[in-house]
């Protein structure tokens, strides 16, 4: 008896609904932050696929889980077992010393057994999809990572630059206050500026170091790396083109296919409580060996074998499987609830993603316009400077402004780039875990079809 899988809802558009990339440079699925041409980057990528401690835990528990799954036919090979124990007669005259061989022979009747290879492939399924899961969230989160390093190492140099411009516009201010020139405000307006932007340095260093340590523990490392703190913030995104469509997330995403294991699950629980309502028919068989101890004897009669089939009818438990039926209905239910939203959450985060990645371009475009603006009022202000017309102190104002500017771009680009790796994250980018080889299939295949017996207790 086949047991029944319910089909998949696949209800996802034909197309995204934002822009899915402005340039013709294909992005690979499997190796998509070598778009951001980062040699750096993609070491450190390639070493946390390599050493990250929680990606080697579950390629443990991946491989138990197929070593699990090449055994489900154990349950229905038949099982032998030797026994030996002392028996008593009826009336306590002779003691008898029992030896036996035992066979016992699940047939796996009404889709017991198919339900059984049904839940070995889900559980390995589901252990498959939760590794490549890791693997996504690990490879995102390294790039993340890196690039809140570079982001924050760049508002650190633009920070001590603010923190210089601060220190020069402070004692210009007290000397403006001692020759009359300015008023306590001032200095003190200044001093307060000055207090601020070394706050915020710190601030900065601390987001540096953390994001430092959470890279070295992604890499498994005890420490972070010295050189990391050379790490220069990102450019810019390059122009790319996003090949991939909704349809795809059902193939690429890794909680779609826990989702979709979740339902094989299901449907196996459920083949098995049906297989319960019907006989359970196995097949028994011993051979006993009896020796009259008190006597010291045996005769002909004392090697006694037996065989004959088991059957087991559900009769006072009926409605208790009745129950388990219906549990296991509901079960399906919950599990394809489950996975339309999986589906539905993927196609939102990457929705989300391009929409962010469009969002930043355009805040990217007016923050830099006036940068621009700034950068032209300063050169004014210079010009008017080696004129003699203005003093070093009117200037400073405005250079200060550039360099807020200056910082307020790199951190919209930075947030950009952010949002690509969501991007890919969402669409369940990173490289596909390593497969068995063809010898370690075949193994598996032969262990699979051995009639090995099974070892039971007399």
């Amino acid at each position: 008896m086949s047991v029944p899988v319910p089909e998949l809802p696949a209800q996802v558009p034909g197309a995204w609904s934002q822009a899915a990339g402005e340039g013709a440079r294909a992005v690979d699925l499997r190796s998509w932050w070598t778009a951001l041409d980062d040699p750096r980057l993609n070491a450190l990528v390639e070493e946390a696929l390599r050493r990250n401690l929680d990606l080697e835990q579950s390629a443990r528990l991946l491989q138990g889980e197929r070593e699990v799954a090449g055994r489900w036919r154990s349950r229905y090979l038949p099982g032998f077992g030797v026994g030996a124990r002392p028996v008593q007669d009826a009336q306590a005259k002779d003691s008898y010393f029992h030896a036996s061989i035992d066979m016992v022979w699940e047939l796996g009747l009404f889709g017991a057994a198919e339900s059984s290879r049904l839940q070995a492939g889900a559980d390995a399924d589901l252990a498959a999809a939760r590794e490549q899961g890791l693997r996504v969230s690990v490879v995102a989160a390294v790039v993340r990572n890196y690039l809140d390093l570079g982001v924050a190492n760049g508002q650190i140099a633009l920070l001590t630059q603010m923190a210089e411009l601060d220190r020069e516009a402070e004692r210009l201010a007290q000397v403006r206050l001692n020759t009359r020139l300015g008023t306590p405000q001032d200095a003190d307006t200044a001093s307060v500026r000055r207090q601020r932007t070394l706050a915020a340095l710190a601030s900065m260093r601390l987001a540096a170091d953390r994001s430092a340590r959470a890279l070295a523990l992604l890499l498994g490392r005890d420490a972070p790396d010295p050189g990391w703190s050379a790490v220069a913030p990102s450019q810019g995104l390059p122009g790319f083109a996003l090949g991939e469509v909704p349809a795809d997330l059902l193939r690429t995403r890794p909680d779609i296919r826990e989702a979709e294991a979740e339902v094989l699950r299901a449907a196996a629980r459920l083949g098995m409580a049906r297989s319960a309502l019907y006989p359970r028919l196995s097949l028994g068989g011993s051979v006993l060996y009896a020796y009259n101890m008190t006597q010291n004897h045996r005769s002909n009669n004392n090697f006694v074998p037996a065989g004959g089939p088991t059957i087991d009818i559900p009769l006072w438990d009926w409605g208790a499987r009745q129950a388990q039926v219906k549990a296991g209905e509901q079960g399906i239910a919950a599990a394809l609830a489950g996975y339309r939203k999986a589906v539905l959450s993927g196609v939102s985060e990457v929705e989300e993603s391009l929409s962010a990645l469009a969002r930043e371009r355009e805040r990217i475009a007016a923050l830099d316009e006036a940068r621009r603006v700034l950068d032209r009022r300063n050169g004014s202000q210079r010009k008017l400077a080696s004129l003699g017309l203005s003093s070093p102190y009117d200037g400073l104002e405005g250079r200060r402004a550039l360099l807020e500017a200056q910082s307020d771009v790199a951190l919209a680009r930075g947030a950009r780039t952010l949002a690509f790796v969501a991007l890919y994250k969402a669409l369940g980018g990173a490289p596909l875990a390593p497969q068995p080889q063809p010898e370690q299939q075949a193994q598996q295949q032969a262990q699979e079809q051995a009639q090995q017996p099974r070892q039971v207790r007399p």
